[in-house]
């Protein structure tokens, strides 16, 4: 149950090569992890080709809807990397080549090998706020809310370590699993009543196969700590009612 200090996020992955495979993202994971400890949550992610009407289309339904849009990948040096001027047509802002960023690349860079594609890195919709990139020196941006991030993952995350002391959220989704040896079919029908007992503990039960057994992870999140403990210790009895061994995991 969504509570008045939730903050959200969305995610937008670019890219034509997540979709087609070659590329594993690496991306979200860390992002779901570390907007969670600031107390935000990722309610939705998207993955989105390489394609302007497309990446423009989602990013205006994202950006109305959280409060925070993160996206990743398209603002390197090559043809296809057209993150930039799709968030300056989603804003209705003109693309320009920021001359802050251009600054930056003309110190890392040696005299001669600023050339044309590099300087496309140094493209932002105007007024556009850099996000700093300690890593390869070529900057992200943001926009109002929406806050545009390499697609490598050492370089996104690295950019997103800048500016997380800039996000404000609200208090941390605090997690409790038990592992139980019981398939999720003998567990399902009174975990149900454990969950209309407990509506504002998010409860969800995960099938696991180990050393050739069916079993399940019981996962139990919640912001506050007294009712997450309660609600585990609900569903640690139920285990044990049902003739199950549970374990309290602590990750």
């Amino acid at each position: 149950m969504a509570r008045d200090e939730d903050v959200k996020a969305a995610l937008l992955i670019i890219g034509n090569e997540i979709l087609s495979g070659r590329t594993k993202d690496a991306n979200l994971s860390y992002i779901g992890e570390r907007l969670n400890t600031l107390g935000i949550r990722l309610a939705e992610v998207r993955v989105v080709a390489d394609d302007e009407v497309d990446i423009v289309a989602a990013l205006n339904a994202l950006r109305a809807r959280y409060s925070y849009v993160f996206t990743t990948g398209g603002i390197g040096p090559t043809h296809d990397d057209i993150t930039a001027g799709c968030i300056a047509k989603a804003f209705g802002l003109p693309l320009i080549e920021n001359p802050q960023a251009r600054a930056l690349l003309e110190a890392h860079y040696e005299p001669g090998q600023l050339n044309a594609a590099r300087l496309r890195m140094a493209r932002t919709p105007e007024g556009a706020e850099l996000i700093e990139n300690p890593v390869s020196t070529a900057p992200g941006f943001r926009v109002e809310n929406v806050y545009v991030m390499a697609g490598v993952p050492r370089i996104m995350q690295a950019m997103f370590e800048s500016v997380a002391p800039t996000l404000v959220g609200g208090k941390p989704l605090l997690s409790r699993t038990v592992v139980c040896d019981l398939p999720e079919g003998r567990v399902a029908e009174e975990l149900a009543r454990i969950q209309s007992h407990f509506p504002d503990v998010q409860i969800g039960s995960y099938p696991s196969f180990r050393a050739g057994n069916y079993g399940t992870n019981l996962v139990l999140r919640d912001t506050d700590d007294e009712r997450l403990s309660a609600a585990a210790a609900e569903v640690f009895k139920l285990v044990a009612d049902l003739g199950g061994n549970p374990m309290n995991d602590p990750h």
